[in-house]
């Protein structure tokens, strides 16, 4: 039976990612700080491990202690991190050097702890953001950490190739998760204090399809990318925007 390992898979984005390769037959291994707000626990091919990604440690421990209950990793994905809108001016030391190592560290150590143990045929994917390829005003914190994990994504696949990972990076847009509506409120970000009338407004004027992505959509493409068909796709960062960015 294949093996996922995942940062924040115990909700939002995270869960519907873990979900998918469940009901595919996998065993899945969660690591995030949060306690699940989901009854996976019940499910014996899920397990949940309490991980602060920030923590290089914390992540060893994570992959570490997946291998010794499920064996084998076959996909490993970095998933946990946040967004928050702040100008430039009112960005501290304190908010830039947590998102930095939340959401692009973090990412360095998962990648690090999953190459150690991982062998041939495994695949490692980023979730990052449309945010990886177009700036945003009073976004330049999120902004340029996803950026860096376009690079990390990139270079790492240059790197572990030869040894038969393959590392991609899937870039949605605007996934309606408990942490983006809550990023939308504040008093920075450009929804200007409803987001669900932005979020609407959005899809209709941004999208091509008229539509905004679901975490399903970015799901099924995480487990294509995980499969034998995606052989051949390394060092990616692929669009999940119903055309907001075409390229």
């Amino acid at each position: 039976m294949n093996h996922l390992v995942i940062t924040g898979g115990s909700k939002s984005l995270g869960l519907d990612i873990s979900q998918k390769f469940l009901d595919m037959g996998w065993r899945v291994t969660s690591g995030s700080r949060t306690k699940l707000s989901t009854n996976l626990d019940t499910n014996d091919n899920f397990s949940h491990e309490v991980t602060d990604v920030r923590d290089r440690k914390s992540v060893t421990n994570l992959l570490d202690t997946a291998v010794f209950r499920f064996g084998k990793i076959d996909c490993f994905i970095n998933n946990s991190g946040y967004s928050e809108w702040k100008s430039l001016s009112s960005i501290s030391e304190e908010f830039l050097q947590d998102i930095l190592q939340t959401n692009l560290m973090g990412y360095f150590w998962g990648s690090q702890a999953a190459a150690r143990v991982m062998t041939n045929g495994g695949s490692i994917i980023n979730i990052s953001s449309l945010a990886a390829r177009r700036g945003t005003a009073n976004n330049s914190a999120y902004v340029a950490s996803k950026f860096g994990v376009a690079g990390l994504t990139q270079s790492l696949s240059k790197e572990l190739g030869p040894i038969g990972i393959r590392v991609n990076a899937v870039c949605p847009v605007l996934i309606r998760t408990e942490g983006l509506l809550l990023a939308l409120n504040g008093e920075q970000s450009p929804a200007n204090g409803n987001p669900e009338a932005f979020l609407s407004t959005f899809a209709s004027e941004q999208t091509s399809l008229g539509f905004l992505p679901t975490g399903k959509d970015v799901a099924n493409l995480c487990y294509f990318l995980a499969g034998p068909e995606a052989r051949a796709i390394t060092g990616q960062s692929i669009s999940v925007d119903s055309g907001v960015f075409p390229n």
